[in-house]
């Protein structure tokens, strides 16, 4: 993880800092939490604790409601995002074999062909 979002995952903020930033109650935060769609951290005196990840969230969640999306559709575009998500680290742990070798270097060889069939802007001589 890079050092940056190592930074934006730390779960630093209490529940009155977070009401602040994205004008939301904390009756409202709570509900997303029921929900599923946060997971805030918990400190040793069991408070939620929040991070700039969690913000982001919030701020998309009300984003998505002001769209007219209700909580069973904002659910929704999260799960198929953590599918998508899924799905590509899937692949990129998958080696590659010698299809997908060989099917790369044929789209590569079709796209540069396009590229060099395009003799682009004529000029006229001098």
């Amino acid at each position: 993880m890079k050092e940056k979002e190592l930074r934006r995952s730390l779960a630093v903020l209490p529940i009155g800092t977070v009401m602040k930033l994205t004008d939301l109650s904390a009756r409202q935060i709570r509900y997303y939490e029921e929900q599923g769609l946060i997971v805030p951290e918990r400190n040793a005196g069991n408070r939620r604790m929040f991070s700039l990840n969690d913000i982001d969230r919030l701020l998309e969640i009300k984003d998505y409601l002001a769209d007219g999306i209700n909580m069973a559709g904002i659910k929704e575009v999260y799960e198929l995002q953590k599918q998508r998500a899924k799905q590509k680290q899937a692949a990129l742990a998958r080696p590659l074999t010698d299809d997908d070798v060989r099917r790369i270097l044929h789209d590569e060889f079709l796209n540069l062909g396009r590229l060099q069939s395009d003799p682009g802007p004529h000029y006229p001589a001098h």
